[in-house]
């Protein structure tokens, strides 16, 4: 069993990964009593963390906002530093850390001071930041969103689908995946039983957290995987197979993980498996032909057949004498 020392600790974290905690559970969790979860709750309490408690078959423990920040205990500088800062974090260039932002941020919003809440909304709204395509994301959204996952609470909000059009949803949050400067949710849609794959930035307004719901088998190991899948494949009219020949980490270059799906090729050295989908065929082939590299097309036929077409257009063009009239270009 944990010293009591190490055991308030543990106690704190669980409290800010998850917004309500039965006593049945915090004692599996920790693998002590109900009623040491209870002499420890009393510990923290006078120790002057605001913890809240409803009674009940449904009631649990909840860690309040208060004069204190868990487990750091910082300053109101600070917190506001902090939190700004994971701000930043959340639509920036760095990779591999702004998923876990996000989850700090929503502990850290969380527990905020009532005083500081106003402070902190001026300061944020004088901060501004140059848009760019993937970076239009409300941080308060992507709070939310990451509360309603550690809960497993249904969200309701309003999505722009990719023909423009308004609509409503009521989806059970699983996964949040960055891809590059873009955020995309994978959800389990209750209006469509199956399972979606949601932009971020599409989100009208902040979601609202609904019901707690069970939880279900994810539909990939690899959610990664699964949503580049979902976002570079599966919307299209055309699954288009390219060889280029050039390694992996030089076409990644050309062709990033929100376009297609890269793979080192086992037949040819040096060359690479370029997957993606298009609904229609001229613009993936002047994408291609554009990058500079040698490639082979492999499927479908019907890009070969649009090949030779675009190619007969270009031979046609450069043949052609120019037009009367036309501004010679040196």
């Amino acid at each position: 069993m944990l010293e009591t020392s190490a055991r308030l600790l543990q106690l704190l974290s669980l409290l800010q990964v998850r917004r309500e905690w039965t006593g049945a559970a915090l004692a599996e969790r920790m693998g002590v009593t109900e009623r040491t979860v209870r002499r420890d709750m009393d510990k923290l309490r006078s120790l002057g963390y605001p913890i809240n408690a409803s009674p009940g078959v449904a009631g649990g423990y909840q860690l309040g906002a208060g004069a204190q920040l868990p487990p750091l205990l910082l300053d109101d500088d600070e917190a506001l530093a902090v939190a700004l800062g994971l701000i930043t974090v959340t639509s920036g260039p760095i990779a591999g850390i702004g998923e876990a932002s996000v989850r700090a941020l929503a502990k850290l919003d969380q527990v905020l001071p009532s005083r500081l809440r106003a402070k902190f909304a001026s300061l944020r709204s004088s901060v501004s930041t140059i848009a760019s395509p993937g970076s239009a994301v409300d941080p308060q959204v992507l709070t939310a969103v990451s509360a309603a996952i550690a809960e497993h609470r249904v969200l309701s909000f309003g999505y722009t689908a990719w023909d423009g059009a308004s609509t409503h949803r009521l989806a059970e949050p699983y996964r949040l995946v960055t891809a590059g400067r873009r955020w995309y949710l994978v959800a389990w849609d209750q209006q469509r039983t199956d399972w979606r794959t949601f932009r971020v930035d599409r989100f009208q307004g902040v979601p609202s957290p609904r019901q707690r719901f069970p939880g279900r088998p994810l539909p990939a190991a690899d959610m990664a995987a699964y949503v580049q899948q979902a976002i570079t494949r599966s919307p299209y009219r055309y699954q288009l197979v390219v060889r280029v020949h050039a390694p992996v980490a030089t076409v990644a270059e050309a062709f990033g993980v929100t376009t297609a799906v890269l793979e080192q090729d086992g037949t040819t050295a040096g060359a690479t498996i370029l997957r993606t989908g298009w609904d229609d065929l001229d613009t993936p082939l002047a994408n291609l032909a554009a990058a500079g590299f040698d490639f082979d097309l492999l499927e479908p036929a019907a890009l070969r057949e649009q090949a030779f077409g675009m190619a007969a257009r270009l031979l046609r063009a450069a043949a052609a004498p120019p037009r009367a009239g036309a501004v010679p270009v040196n």
